[in-house]
């Protein structure tokens, strides 16, 4: 599948949000499958490998890039005087990112640039800059890839998905959105409106670590994001998210908890190999192996850790 073979399908835009979600749950009554399309990075890569489909099989193509209730980025918060002379500081709590907006817009906001750096980082890293300028979170939330960059710096961030139908909407943490290998609660009458994230304090501690065959341009063999809280030399907050490690991006729960259960100096690099191992199940494949995405998943945690108990 490629650009010139999206005639094939039948092709749709809406006018707007209503209209969209009008005609999702309409084809969800009838069993019609209804693809969104966004910037599609994900999904043209899929059709390589799907089976072969007859031109009546074929799914309606919506395309939802323009969307205006799809796009923007906001932070819900306060402005007070800031550090510079005549200067103002963004004070804020949540950081809302509409289902559209690309990784391109990511790394270019000023806003997520100074309170979410991890989001950023990760969005620099997500392939050549023209995929950067097509994809999506939303577009890489609903693909469900295991190996997703995305995904991983929204799990250390505990992001929270809001999903609309024209049954309304309706808020899902996204440690239970997936509910297996590219599978999740996402029903066929719903999108991805948006994706929010309870900012942790400027300045916290944070890693993005992407192990790969080439820097930005490669899947990911092991990728590692992670932000803290550290007060007294004790995590408060602790975020977690590791990609291509397991069927979906691994939160690394036991990992977290020993993270959160006591003084960091106080936890010894042989306790948190015990539970990185015991939070991933890689696999072989034609990009590593399950040993090496062992030893780096340990490798990277520790480190992070070491990292915090310098604080």
């Amino acid at each position: 599948m490629s650009v010139a073979g999206l005639p094939l399908h039948p092709f749709f835009t809406p006018r707007d949000l209503p209209e969209t979600l009008d005609l999702l749950a309409g084809r969800a009554a009838r069993g019609e499958k209804t693809v969104l399309l966004a910037g599609g990075t994900d999904w043209f890569v899929e059709r390589h490998v799907a089976p072969p489909e007859t031109a009546g099989t074929l799914p309606l193509v919506v395309d939802v890039s323009r969307l205006d209730g799809l796009g923007g980025i906001s932070l819900d918060g306060h402005t007070l005087d800031g550090d510079e002379p005549g200067g103002d500081t963004l004070h804020a709590d949540t950081l809302r990112i509409g289902g559209a907006v690309t990784y391109l817009e990511l790394r270019r906001d000023a806003r997520v640039a100074a309170r979410c750096p991890l989001l950023a980082a990760m969005a620099r890293d997500v392939g050549a800059l023209q995929i950067q300028a097509r994809g999506t979170l939303a577009g890489n939330l609903a693909s469900g890839s295991p190996a997703a960059d995305g995904v991983s710096a929204l799990a250390a961030l505990d992001a929270t998905l809001l999903l609309r139908s024209v049954r309304g909407a309706r808020r899902v943490p996204l440690a239970g959105f997936y509910t297996g290998y590219r599978k999740s609660v996402l029903a066929p009458d719903e999108l991805i409106e948006a994706v929010e994230i309870a900012l942790p304090p400027a300045g916290a501690p944070y890693v993005w670590r992407k192990v790969g065959t080439r820097q930005a341009q490669a899947i990911s063999k092991v990728a590692l994001a992670g932000v803290a809280v550290v007060e007294d030399g004790r995590c408060t907050r602790l975020g977690l998210g590791m990609a291509s490690v397991a069927p979906t991006v691994a939160f690394l729960p036991a990992t977290r908890a020993l993270g959160l259960s006591r003084p960091l100096a106080g936890i010894a690099p042989g306790e948190i190999e015990a539970t990185v191992l015991a939070d991933v199940s890689p696999i072989d494949d034609i990009r590593s192996t399950a040993a090496y995405r062992r030893h780096v998943a340990v490798a990277l945690v520790t480190g992070f850790c070491e990292e915090l108990k310098r604080r």
